[in-house]
């Protein structure tokens, strides 16, 4: 079996093409997806994950935001041939104030517009076409809400914010936690990510959306994942107490998990110990 994954070279990337030692779409191999000639290479495969994104929340980033998720991910949906797998990395983020009303955050909460960036935006929008080209040529598609998936850093990335206090931390630099640490997060190991892209291609599942996070079991407040990096590094965490940044949206967010449970037979299995620790190796 043949898997390309987009973006094979970024901070999850790396990860997810070692796990099934896949080929890369990325600029790194000066492919683009923008390139209409280099999206034609998807044909050639029978699994594209695509993570291959801008990443960029400002608004004067909103124009290429949208020229790269949405635009970007099309020309790669033209090229997908019949049956072969195409698996999405959307967001948890599509759905905005709305993940606030709920304590574990279901497949069904609501994705109006409430004031998400263009990134989050584009997200969305790229999610209806995979679903209208799986459906019109004809093979399977895959799309997951993530939440928050760490991993190791790797060269050139630019680590997310877990990954970034075990930096921190490792440095003895100072970190500053939103809302004095109290927002709520399920963390989930990019091995884990990968282990739920093998479910789905390994299923019989036709076309999925799926929320995709550590779960409630694997959920904690920003301060106690500082005092748990602590206690697995033995390092102390130097918390800018005068300084914290604003509170994000939404304020807590935990994956309810039981629909990918229910049809891909897939939960976590890497404890947040056991993941948190391969940060500071």
């Amino acid at each position: 079996m043949k898997i390309l994954v987009t973006g094979g070279s970024g901070f999850l990337g790396t990860h997810i093409r070692k796990f099934f030692d896949a080929d890369d779409f990325s600029r790194r191999e000066h492919l683009d997806l923008l390139n209409l000639q280099d999206a034609q290479i998807v044909q050639d495969y029978d699994v594209v994950i695509h993570l291959a994104a801008k990443l960029d929340k400002s608004p004067e980033a909103a124009e290429e935001v949208f020229l790269t998720n949405v635009e970007g991910t099309v020309n790669l949906l033209r090229e997908m041939q019949e049956n072969s797998v195409f698996i999405f990395a959307s967001t948890k983020d599509v759905y905005g104030r709305f993940a606030d009303t709920f304590a574990e955050v279901p497949e069904t909460c609501r994705t109006l517009y409430n004031g998400q960036s263009a990134l989050e935006w584009s997200k969305l929008i790229a999610e209806r076409y995979v679903e209208f080209y799986a459906h019109q040529n004809n093979f399977r598609s895959c799309i997951f809400r993530l939440s928050t998936v760490y991993a190791p850093t790797s060269e050139g990335n630019t680590p997310n914010f877990v990954s970034h206090y075990a930096e921190a931390i490792n440095q003895g630099e100072p970190l500053r936690l939103p809302a004095n640490g109290t927002p709520r997060r399920d963390l989930l190991s990019v091995e884990d990510f990968a282990r739920a892209c093998k479910a789905f291609i390994d299923s019989i599942i036709r076309h999925g959306l799926y929320n995709l996070g550590g779960g409630a079991k694997n959920a904690l407040s920003l301060r106690e994942l500082a005092e748990k990096m602590e206690e697995i590094s033995g390092y102390q965490a130097v918390v800018d107490e005068e300084n914290p940044l604003p509170a994000p949206v939404p304020v807590n967010y935990v994956s309810d998990l039981s629909l990918v449970t229910q049809e891909l037979d897939w939960s976590p299995e890497v404890s947040l110990n056991e993941g948190l620790k391969s940060l500071f190796i």
